[in-house]
């Protein structure tokens, strides 16, 4: 009787243990699945696009809101090169007063104004004489703008 119960005991092991496998099996993938569909429900939808201009008059610089979804102008970041070299000082936006350049920019990016920069608007900034490298007639001016990480535009005008 005892060989009979040792053929049974190996039998119902295997068996116990196939279906504890398969179990285990369907719960991991049952919480992978979950963690995925609730990875993409939370990602950021893309937005809109928007169409920005540059003019560039001596030491200001003018960003036009020409279309498309407002900005937020508190997750901006703002970067400039001139001639393909970065600017000492960069913007902080929104500012009134900032090294590197002259107190009080117009527009959304004076920290007085709304926020949201909407088609339309437009904002300026000048450089002080502290800032380097000086806008020279003709230099090329590059704009970056981005939302926080995200690229937004990347803008360029000859100065006049």
């Amino acid at each position: 009787m005892s060989r009979q119960f040792r053929r049974s005991t190996r039998g119902s092991s295997v068996l116990l243990g196939s279906v504890l496998l398969i179990g285990l099996v369907v719960v991991v993938a049952a919480a992978v699945g979950a963690v995925a569909f609730d990875a993409a429900e939370s990602s950021p939808t893309p937005t809109r696009p928007t169409a920005l201009s540059l003019a560039v008059s001596g030491d200001t610089l003018s960003l036009t809101h020409e279309g498309g979804a407002p900005l937020d102008v508190k997750s901006l970041a703002i970067r400039i090169s001139v001639g393909g070299e970065p600017l000492a000082y960069q913007p902080p936006v929104p500012f009134f007063s900032a090294s590197g350049f002259r107190p009080g920019p117009t527009g959304p990016f004076n920290a007085a104004a709304d926020s949201r920069w909407t088609a339309g608007e437009t904002a300026t900034l000048e450089l002080a004489g502290t800032n380097d490298p000086d806008i020279e007639p003709g230099a090329t001016v590059t704009v970056r703008v981005f939302d926080g990480e995200t690229p937004v535009a990347a803008l360029e005008a000859s100065a006049s």
